[in-house]
């Protein structure tokens, strides 16, 4: 009498990007797709690996791995990335002191904002003076929803919802099946955290970690 075929075990990959299910016995090389370190200045998002960017943290999570290799259960030590300080003039070519910013540095300006001390024009009117150079900067934007499809009810599917992503069955799904972050998440002096649980934290691998604080059920298509 043959024996009962052992249940698979699958665990979550935790590198930043990829949170998908795996078995040790099925990881070949470039299964995984993920990101680097995350940046944060000034209400920008940014991967640090290949400087895709986005003001918006849902998107910006949205952003496809650049990296490719296996999947892991450690998880991954982030750097700190350190903004570098401007260089400043020489003493003999420094302007009169003034408090107002040039245009090239000005914030407002450079994020395509109206601006009075330099006459800028609010972000619409005149958009491509105010976007960084196409090469460094991927503005990412939200589509159109989709269609919600129909699927089988026996047809598994990843939910999208932050902080579920766990692989269900539509035949399964209930009221209270998914715990995940109804958002949205909040970003301020260098704390990060959730505006629905109000926890924050400083580091980003503790905010990915902060446990869902609410019960709904599980989408695998949000917004749709």
């Amino acid at each position: 009498m043959e024996n009962p075929q052992q249940e698979v075990v699958r665990v979550r990959c935790q590198r930043i990007g990829c949170d998908a299910m795996f078995t040790e016995d099925d990881n070949p090389e470039g299964s995984c797709t993920f990101h680097d370190s995350p940046i944060f200045h000034d209400g920008m998002k940014e991967w640090s690996c290949c400087k895709k960017r986005s003001h918006d943290f849902s998107l910006f999570l949205e952003i496809p791995g650049c990296k490719t290799g296996k999947h892991t259960t450690e998880k991954p030590v982030l750097k700190k990335v350190v903004a570098t300080p401007k260089a400043s003039l020489p003493a003999a070519s420094q302007a009169p002191v003034s408090s107002t910013p040039s245009k090239e540095i000005c914030s407002r300006c450079r994020q395509g904002f109206f601006c009075s001390d330099h006459g800028s024009q609010a972000k619409g009117l005149n958009q491509s003076a105010a976007v960084a150079p196409a090469e460094n900067y991927v503005e990412v934007q939200a589509s159109p929803a989709p269609v919600k499809k129909i699927v089988d009810i026996n047809e598994p599917q990843t939910c999208r919802n932050k902080g579920c992503g766990k692989t269900f069955k539509e035949k399964d799904n209930h009221e209270t099946a998914c715990t995940n972050h109804p958002g949205p998440a909040v970003f301020h002096d260098r704390m990060r955290g959730w505006k629905c649980c109000n926890v924050h934290v400083k580091e980003f691998d503790e905010f990915m970690s902060i446990p869902p604080c609410t019960k709904g059920w599980h989408d695998a298509n949000p917004g749709s």
